[in-house]
């Protein structure tokens, strides 16, 4: 049987690689900790904790936007994440919405893909 310790990384396709930096660099905050260019396209990298996040151009995204597979970004300040958000025009797919042990809103980045915006509660793991 595989043993799996944890999510090494999750990636994204994405059409404008500015367009995205923008998104994930100028409004989400995240500072790249890798950017490589390769002769059939680019990949970069955002330590998130302990996961990262990639953005690349190995693979176009889907036609239709969907709900597919998400990151969850947790976020120190869940309401104050969700009004810039909103204050810069970012599709919300679901929420905000509050659950027993989170708080989280279904956000779309520049490419319809999905992020998820979260916030554990005090005491939750």
């Amino acid at each position: 049987m595989i043993t799996v310790n944890e999510i090494a990384f999750v990636a994204y396709p994405v059409t404008d690689k500015q367009r995205a930096r923008d998104f994930y660099e100028g409004l989400l905050g995240l500072k790249p900790t890798m950017d490589s260019v390769f002769p059939d396209g680019y990949w970069i990298e955002y330590e998130t904790g302990t996961g990262t996040l990639a953005i690349c151009s190995f693979w176009k995204p889907s036609a239709e936007p969907s709900m597919g597979p998400a990151s969850a970004l947790e976020v120190e300040n869940f309401e104050a994440a969700v009004a810039e958000l909103r204050a810069a025009g970012v599709p919300f797919a679901m929420g905000p919405l509050e659950t027993p042990v989170c708080y989280m809103a279904l956000v779309t980045d520049p490419d319809g893909n999905s992020l998820f915006i979260h916030k554990r509660k005090p005491g939750c793991s």
